[in-house]
């Protein structure tokens, strides 16, 4: 098989294991009495730090108006607050309230509580792999530095350059 068809096949498996995990470990959600589009807004402010209605609605792939909508309803539930910014009054930035952010912990630690009781059930080996592949993973996932206004973006540097540099560090 081709290395785009060995790619293909491993995010395909992939993709579909993220789906049926995140499927299982959203029963825990159920606690929350959060809907699926609140507890995933209210992620974003929790542990995204403070945001601009704008970035969550780019953010959640969902038009500013919905997400104001969705926003004054989570105030209203006392989840997140809104606070203008000291240098700029015309950018205001959500944050969460202390409910809210006690809210998402207590449903996060209900998740990892329920996937570390499955991981028990492996061996120390498939644990040890899945440690590997986290990392694999978060570094792909990683998002790429964004300049600031003005800035120029930094080359990207290619793999074949990364091993001299490792290497004079040595």
């Amino acid at each position: 098989m081709q290395l785009h068809g060995v790619n293909q096949a491993i995010a395909n498996r992939l993709h579909s294991a993220a789906i049926h995990l995140l499927r299982r470990l959203r029963r825990q959600d159920e606690a929350m009495g959060l809907s699926p589009a609140r507890a995933s807004a209210l992620s974003v402010v929790v542990f995204g730090g403070p945001v601009t209605i704008g970035d969550l609605a780019h953010a959640e792939h969902v038009s500013a108006p919905t997400m104001t909508r969705l926003i004054l309803g989570m105030e209203r539930d006392g989840l997140v607050r809104r606070e203008s910014d000291a240098r700029d009054g015309r950018i205001v930035w959500l944050q969460p309230t202390p409910k809210g952010t006690r809210i998402l912990h207590e449903g996060r630690r209900r998740r990892v509580a329920a996937l570390a009781e499955q991981l028990a059930t492996l061996s120390e080996r498939d644990r040890q792999t899945l440690a590997s592949a986290s990392d694999i993973l978060e570094r792909l996932l990683r998002p790429a530095a964004r300049p600031a206004v003005g800035e120029r973006p930094e080359r990207q540097v290619s793999p074949s350059e990364v091993a001299p540099r490792r290497a004079r560090r040595r």
